[in-house]
């Protein structure tokens, strides 16, 4: 049993994920379980098992493959991971676990900006509006070099700095 992504493994990977219908999981779920049976416990294959299941709204069953995969994973997958598992606890309504997972993986990847506004979404849903709106502001703020923005950078980063 290997937990590596071998060249063979991530074409196989890239090939049924290319092949996704998100109206029509079924293909894709059965594609990916039959993958996992060939290649148990790989990381990255259970990460997108638990990724067809949470596109065709099964996120209960997606979370337990999410939290498996995750030891197992590195780089950009697993950057990936924590979003959609951080993503689909928000969706279960789970804020409290989501933010959790939002705030360690803005740690482990400070350069995503993809994790901030997940994160802003979750703590939208969980009723901290203000600091959802100061965290899409920073992201605003650190991203978005327009003369305009930039003239008023010092006031954008201020009110996030309050609404925080």
């Amino acid at each position: 049993m290997t937990t590596e992504l071998t060249p063979e493994l991530a074409a196989t990977i890239e090939a049924g994920f290319a092949r996704r219908d998100r109206a029509n999981m079924g293909p894709t779920i059965a594609f990916f379980e039959q993958l996992l049976a060939e290649h148990p416990d790989n990381p990255y294959v259970l990460y997108e098992v638990g990724g067809s299941y949470d596109t065709a709204g099964q996120e209960e069953t997606a979370v337990g493959y999410y939290e498996r995969a995750l030891p197992g994973l590195s780089g950009e997958t697993r950057r990936k991971c924590l979003l959609q598992y951080g993503s689909t606890l928000r969706n279960l309504g789970r804020y409290d676990e989501s933010l959790a997972i939002f705030k360690s993986a803005c740690a482990e990847f400070p350069e995503s900006d993809s994790l901030r506004v997940f994160k802003a979404l979750t703590l939208h849903a969980a009723g901290m509006k203000d600091k959802a709106l100061a965290t899409l502001l920073l992201v605003i703020a650190d991203k978005v070099d327009t003369a305009d923005l930039k003239r008023y950078e010092a006031a954008i980063r201020g009110n996030a700095e309050y609404l925080s």
